[in-house]
């Protein structure tokens, strides 16, 4: 397996990945471009200023109740995005949130905080947790992802509200393919699309895909409601629009979660098992399976993740991300799959069969005895030739952003972390 010999990213990373002559991959080089000293970011933020007044007018003129959507999960990049648009542009929007049914403690706690500090409306659709169980399963089976339905109600639920209450724009914060893998750069000013939606985040997989597959045995029209895309004429008279923060902002998330820790009170994890990071995805409880099932089909994890735009970011060197990503994720299963397990009711046999079609041969092979191996990690791959010249330079040491713990009236608990919590 090659890897990039800046970051970690391995040539096998979803959805694309591409390396240059030097063994630099495209995220890495699509990070560079966005911290040149030739972007001018406030040329790009005051061009944002005059897009958001020009759809304050429109929602004025469509009687809409709104300036604007913003779909939101609680987390820091909810908070970060509420703050630019209603501190920063003055613009009055709707939080609309799509509730998965496996909520944390701290990640509900965020939720309320939301509401309250900024003082925005909040809409949010619960799906009950035997519609999601169903979903859970059926993913696993198809395409491995037990949170196919989190990225599906909030890449269209939203849009549904959008429509309903005929506000024409959508405010979303960071691309995560273009930061990440580098799948755009800055100039091609990529806005959400329902191709985007339906070929990276639902796995390819429309409504309409499920009902009409004859393996599907029990999830209905009903438990899809909040995942129906609105009509094109729907979305066309609407002149319906969605747009990213990131192609305005330079866009760190270490330095946007400060912030909102200190202006907001946004919560952290107290600790993780399989992550050093202790602000992303804190209101998703099955996270850590989650990762689990993207280690197992294609070697890397959401570790690797962070590591690597921690290097970009000049705060870990290389050596640094690839031991964290030794002790967070290469070949380390988590506590809560055990819970996982239990609330779809199956084994662990089950579960790893279900994933057996894939796994990703250029990562993993089957031995003799029937277990499989991981022919290749980033670990391999400390001393290749060319990573001193592809290196950057520490700027600002890394360290764990971690907020005081909080006592709640909602969970009292002292096992935060083993309690699933629907509603």
């Amino acid at each position: 397996m090659r890897y990039c010999l800046r970051c970690c990213y391995p040539e096998n990373c979803r959805p694309s990945i591409l390396f240059d002559e030097h063994g630099v991959c495209s995220g890495c080089r699509t990070f560079e471009q966005r911290r040149s000293e030739t972007v001018n970011w406030k040329e790009k933020q005051q061009e944002l200023a005059t897009l958001l007044e020009s759809y304050k007018e429109q929602a004025r003129k469509n009687n809409a109740p709104y300036d604007c959507i913003i779909p939101i999960s609680g987390g820091k990049d909810s908070h970060f995005q509420a703050h630019l648009i209603t501190q920063i542009y003055k613009m009055k929007p709707l939080f609309v949130a799509y509730n998965h049914a496996y909520n944390t403690a701290v990640g509900m706690r965020n939720l309320t905080n939301m509401v309250d500090k900024f003082g925005c409306d909040l809409i949010r659709y619960t799906t009950n947790p035997k519609t999601a169980r169903k979903i859970s399963r059926y993913m696993l089976k198809k395409v491995g992802d037990i949170t196919w339905h989190y990225h599906a109600g909030i890449m269209t639920f939203p849009i549904q509200i959008a429509v309903r209450y005929r506000i024409p724009l959508m405010i979303w914060g960071e691309h995560g393919e273009a930061l990440l893998h580098g799948m755009h750069n800055l100039e091609d000013k990529v806005e959400f699309t329902k191709k985007h939606r339906q070929e990276h985040l639902m796995r390819g997989f429309e409504p309409e895909d499920i009902l009409d597959d004859p393996q599907n045995k029990d999830i209905t029209r009903t438990d899809l409601a909040p995942f129906f895309y609105p009509s094109d004429d729907e979305i066309g008279s609407l002149n319906l629009r969605g747009i990213y923060l990131s192609n305005y902002y330079p866009w760190d998330e270490f330095e946007h979660t400060k912030m909102v820790i200190e202006k907001y009170g946004f919560e952290t994890f107290q600790d993780r098992q399989t992550s050093f990071n202790l602000y992303q995805k804190v209101d998703d409880f099955f996270q850590d399976t989650h990762n689990y099932l993207k280690y197992l089909k294609f070697g890397y994890g959401r570790v690797t993740d962070q590591a690597s735009t921690e290097i970009r970011n000049q705060r870990l060197t290389r050596e640094q991300g690839i031991e964290l990503i030794k002790k967070y994720e290469h070949l380390i299963r988590p506590k809560n799959l055990d819970i996982f397990l239990k609330f779809v009711e199956m084994t662990e046999k089950e579960f790893l069969d279900n994933i057996e079609h894939l796994r990703d041969k250029s990562a993993w092979q089957k031995k003799p005895n029937g277990e499989w191996e991981l022919l290749d990690w980033v670990g391999n791959h400390v001393f290749d030739k060319g990573i001193e010249d592809a290196r950057l330079q520490i700027k600002e040491k890394w360290y764990s952003l971690k907020t005081p713990k909080k006592d709640s009236a909602r969970n009292s608990s002292d096992n935060e972390d083993e309690e699933l919590i629907f509603l």
